[in-house]
């Protein structure tokens, strides 16, 4: 499929199916509005949580006590401009793009920081000249 955008989502801390967070359903309006996700499913055990996907990678946010602004994601996309696009579009502040390097390989970023304090790393691998 050729219009997928997400590739995979990575935590920060230990669970990117249980990023903190303290109203779930705040959260789901918030993560459905502003990255495009579609919730799939709520638990409440061990803890209430709600789980949200976009092209097959889920990301959950629970209701831990944690501290938010100390955890997040690392979202690998496709087309990192069509992401950045879509995110201003929808009103999402994107911040410090640039280039890192990892492992010999180079990345495309930028970061967004989310109204309940968690941060996503936006990237996509940059193809090298060989």
């Amino acid at each position: 499929m050729t219009d997928m955008l997400f590739s995979a989502a990575f935590p920060f801390q230990d669970d990117v199916l249980q990023l903190p967070v303290a109203d779930l359903d705040q959260a789901a309006d918030y993560y459905r509005e502003a990255f495009g996700l579609t919730e799939i499913r709520r638990e409440s055990d061990p803890v209430a949580k709600v789980i949200l996907a976009r092209d097959g990678v889920e990301i959950g946010f629970a209701i831990t006590g944690a501290d938010p602004t100390q955890d997040g994601a690392a979202i690998l996309v496709t087309d990192i401009e069509r992401a950045a696009r879509e995110l201003t579009e929808r009103g999402v502040e994107i911040g410090n793009r640039r280039i890192d390097e990892r492992d010999g390989e180079s990345f495309d970023v930028f970061f967004v920081v989310a109204p309940d304090g968690l941060c996503y790393y936006f990237h996509q691998p940059i193809a090298s000249e060989s």
